[in-house]
C-alpha cells in the first residue's frame, strides 16, 4: 500500500492556499476604500473547499517499477473573485464597507491560523512516526 500525502494533509493544506488567497483580497479591499468606483470583491470560501473536496486526487503519478510507491497529487487550489453586493453604496461608486472587511479580515486570519495548527500537528505526526517515536 502505497504512501499518500492528500490523506495524511487531508483538507488542510489546500484550505490554507484558498485563506492566503482571500487573505490578498480583504486587503486589497481594504487598501482601496477610498478609490471611486472599486467594487469589494470577494471569494466564496465554502464553495471553493466543496470543490477541492470533490476534486479529490485530480493527478496520478505513474509507477515504473513494482517496488515504487504509489503517489498523488491535486492542482492548486484557487477560487474565483465574487463581487461583493453593497450594504450601503457610497455616492463615489466605492462598494468597500471597511468595518465588514477588518472584520472578514480578522476572522479569515484566525481560521488561516487554525488550518496552518491542524496542518502543522499532521507534519509533527509524521517526523514521530518517521522517527520512531
Amino acid at each position: 500500500m502505497g504512501f499518500n500525502l492528500d490523506n495524511a494533509f487531508g483538507v488542510h493544506a489546500a484550505a490554507l492556499k484558498l485563506r492566503a488567497q482571500r487573505t490578498a483580497q480583504l486587503a486589497a479591499n481594504i487598501a482601496n476604500v477610498d478609490t471611486p468606483n472599486y467594487k469589494a470583491k470577494d471569494i466564496d470560501f465554502q464553495a471553493a473547499m466543496k470543490q477541492v473536496v470533490q476534486a479529490g486526487n485530480g493527478t496520478t503519478l505513474n509507477r515504473t517499477q513494482e517496488g515504487h510507491m504509489t503517489a498523488s497529487g491535486s492542482s492548486a487550489a484557487t477560487a474565483p473573485l465574487l463581487y461583493r453586493i453593497p450594504t450601503q453604496p457610497s455616492l463615489d461608486g466605492n462598494t468597500v464597507n471597511a468595518q465588514l472587511e477588518q472584520a472578514a479580515f480578522a476572522k479569515n486570519a484566525v481560521e488561516y491560523q487554525a488550518s496552518f495548527n491542524f496542518l502543522n500537528g499532521s507534519i509533527k505526526g509524521l517526523k514521530m512516526a518517521i522517527k520512531g517515536e
